[in-house]
C-alpha cells in the first residue's frame, strides 16, 4: 500500500511517518487524485552519485524533467548570438536601478 486516502493519513499520521523513515514513499489522494508525495528526507549532501542518478530518472519517469540534447543547445546558441550594446550604453542594471529610483519618490 503505497497509496493513502488524506483522512487515513490524518489518522494514522505517526505509523505513515514511520514507514516513509524506514525508506517508503507514500502517495497522498484526494478522493482517488493524488495530491502530494511523501518520501524519506534527503540532507544537502547526501543525494550523490547514484542517488541523484535515481532521482533524475524518476524525474525522466513522471515526465518532470526531459533528458538535453547537447547538440542542439549548441546549435540554438550559434543562431542567437548574444546582443552587443553601443559603446557607452548603459546597462540593463543600471537602467532598471534608475526605474527603481524613481518610483519611490
Amino acid at each position: 500500500m503505497n497509496a493513502v486516502k488524506i483522512a487515513d493519513l490524518k489518522n494514522n499520521l505517526s505509523r505513515h511517518l514511520a514507514r516513509v523513515r524506514k525508506g517508503a514513499a507514500i502517495t497522498v489522494l484526494d478522493r482517488a487524485t493524488p495530491v502530494a508525495r511523501l518520501v524519506p528526507y534527503v540532507a544537502d549532501g547526501e543525494a550523490t552519485g547514484k542517488d541523484a542518478a535515481t532521482r533524475v530518472d524518476d524525474l525522466v519517469r513522471q515526465g518532470v524533467l526531459s533528458p538535453g540534447n547537447p547538440r542542439a543547445v549548441a546549435e540554438w546558441l550559434a543562431r542567437h548570438r548574444p546582443v552587443k550594446l553601443p559603446a557607452g550604453s548603459r546597462s540593463a542594471v543600471d537602467v532598471l536601478l534608475t526605474m527603481r529610483g524613481e518610483s519611490r519618490r
